[in-house]
């Protein structure tokens, strides 16, 4: 998700609680059972057990309960033959509606990679690609100003009417663009766009993090980066016609707008953080979260260590910048910007940039079909993230993640450098691309975002995503002001070095610096991290 922010190949991934609020708390459910279609001897029913919905994690406090588990059995009734955990499904609603969020910002980076040269040319600039640069690159303007932002906004409104707000410059942006017959009126709609885009991938990231439970809060938070990379791939689908049709951009916009119209309407019937209404003084409102999302056997420990953070750190609604520069909030700060630094300058931006002119060499000249197949290596790679992050762990995925894009950027260099077949040096060339992506998308792209909320401190953890996201835009702009300037002016080949280095960097700064997150919740990780908490798991 946090990865491309331009045009896909030309640059570079709540409130108060409602009485119409839908419940998902387990007792809801009857007890069901569910038959096969097959009528064998040896056929299975699978029944729905409710019980105390505790999580299941793997933080030593948490001990396996029945919650919303559906038991295999045979038909003699002899024991349980596998376990299927359900205890996700009450918090995917309210994460599904926040994840379309990610769907635009997807569409977004995608949505400008064919039309700009008709854009260009109906409004008055055409062949002139400073201009051409900017309307993509001002999008990475608001979106800096929208991050920097976020944090204070969110203290003020909560999360879900936050999303709310800010999604309405979506699509305001997208329409404005959309009906643009000059320059300024494109570049304003693309601005504020941007700025939407910017509290959006903030905000977003937190929201699930608060909401999920523990166990799956990895998986359900990398719905953000496959929300990203469909938006990708339908704006790139979508886009197909514009290559004949010179006034297709206009409906392009157009569609741009209407899933931020679900977005608001879908947060008005979605939860609020507990965690939030807890820092604001809305216990009871929590507590109703809290047995909706996670069963009415959570409420108690689950408001106790609430209490317990904001009694030894405070709320963050009182918090202020300053406070990132002292201990505990400065190293989560440190980790969140430097994660970013090395995301960006490990060379996604440059890489996608390039990629377009590496498919060109094997013939694939059509800008759209080259970027869906990046768009669907980004898919893949997170759809296997989205089964691994609770398993296997943020800090190895990330590892791995870097590990195989070093592997990948070395693969593309000695193609580039050796005296091979030139065909077979294209077609390694294109491996090494496709096996980047992929191997970003993995954990370099998903993880980043995850795992910044998950060391923050509940009292700054808005303004430290702020802060790194921020930082984020900047490199990522700085990888696409510069890229090509160092491509021409020192080759591929070192600059793919460079990157691959950078890859390798990561790795080792994830192993001295990132603790693993997994399977413990929000509160634990915080008070395993800041000595000066009074009470501790």
């Amino acid at each position: 998700m946090w990865s491309t922010t331009t045009v896909l190949l030309h640059s570079p991934n709540p409130t108060t609680i409602r009485s119409h609020t839908q419940s998902f708390h387990p007792s809801s459910y009857p007890k069901r059972t569910f038959h096969s279609g097959f009528s064998s001897s040896s056929s299975k029913s699978f029944k729905i057990v409710a019980g105390s919905n505790k999580q299941l994690g793997n933080s030593p406090t948490e001990k396996p309960d029945e919650s919303l588990l559906v038991h295999k059995k045979g038909d003699d009734g002899d024991g349980d033959e596998g376990v299927v955990d359900l205890a996700w499904l009450p918090a995917f609603p309210n994460v599904l509606i926040a994840s379309m969020t990610n769907f635009l910002f997807g569409y977004h980076i995608g949505v400008m990679n064919g039309p700009i040269v008709s854009i260009a040319r109906e409004l008055g600039f055409e062949g002139n690609s400073l201009l051409e640069g900017l309307v993509v690159s001002i999008f990475i303007i608001g979106a800096f100003i929208g991050s920097i932002t976020s944090g204070s906004v969110v203290d003020r409104f909560g999360y879900r009417r936050t999303l709310q707000i800010c999604t309405i410059p979506l699509i305001v942006g997208a329409i404005l663009c959309a009906q643009a017959h000059s320059l300024d009126e494109i570049l304003m709609g693309r601005f504020l766009v941007g700025l939407g885009i910017g509290i959006d991938t903030v905000l977003v990231p937190i929201y699930i993090s608060e909401i999920s439970p523990t166990k799956y809060r990895g998986s359900l938070g990398a719905l953000c980066q496959i929300g990203t990379c469909l938006g990708i791939i339908m704006s790139l689908f979508l886009g197909i016609p514009s290559e004949s049709d010179p006034h297709w951009w206009r409906m392009l916009l157009y569609i741009a707008s209407v899933p931020g119209l679900f977005v608001i309407l879908g947060m008005q019937f979605a939860v609020d953080s507990p965690r939030w209404l807890c820092k604001v003084g809305r216990w009871n409102d929590a507590e109703k979260v809290i047995c909706s999302l996670w069963g009415k056997s959570e409420v108690k420990k689950s408001i106790e260590e609430f209490q317990s953070v904001i009694r030894d750190d405070g709320s963050d609604v009182t918090s202020n910048w300053l406070e990132l520069l002292v201990e505990p909030h400065n190293r989560a700060a440190f980790i969140g910007g430097a994660l970013f630094v090395l995301q960006q300058f490990a060379g996604i931006n440059g890489v996608l940039y390039f990629s377009s002119l590496t498919f060109q060499d094997v013939g694939i000249t059509n800008g759209a079909l080259a970027s869906l197949f990046v768009g669907l290596a980004n898919f893949i790679g997170s759809m296997f993230t989205l089964n691994l992050i609770d398993k296997q762990g943020r800090q190895a995925l990330l590892i791995q993640s870097y590990l195989g894009m070093a592997a990948s950027m070395f693969l593309i260099v000695c193609a580039i450098s050796s005296p091979l077949d030139e065909q077979l040096s294209h077609n390694a060339s294109i491996l090494g691309t496709l096996m980047y992506i992929f191997a970003f998308a993995i954990g370099a792209g998903p993880v980043t975002g995850l795992i910044i909320p998950e060391i923050s401190s509940s009292r700054t953890r808005g303004k430290i995503m702020g802060f790194s996201f921020s930082v984020h835009w900047v490199c990522n702009f700085l990888v696409g002001l510069f890229f090509l300037e160092f491509v021409d002016k020192f080759g591929v080949a070192p600059v793919y070095s460079t990157f691959g280095g950078v890859s390798l960097l990561s790795a080792l700064f994830v192993k001295v610096f990132i603790d693993e997150t997994k399977g413990r919740s929000l509160e634990e990780i915080e008070m395993s991290r800041d000595p000066n908490f009074s009470a501790k798991k």
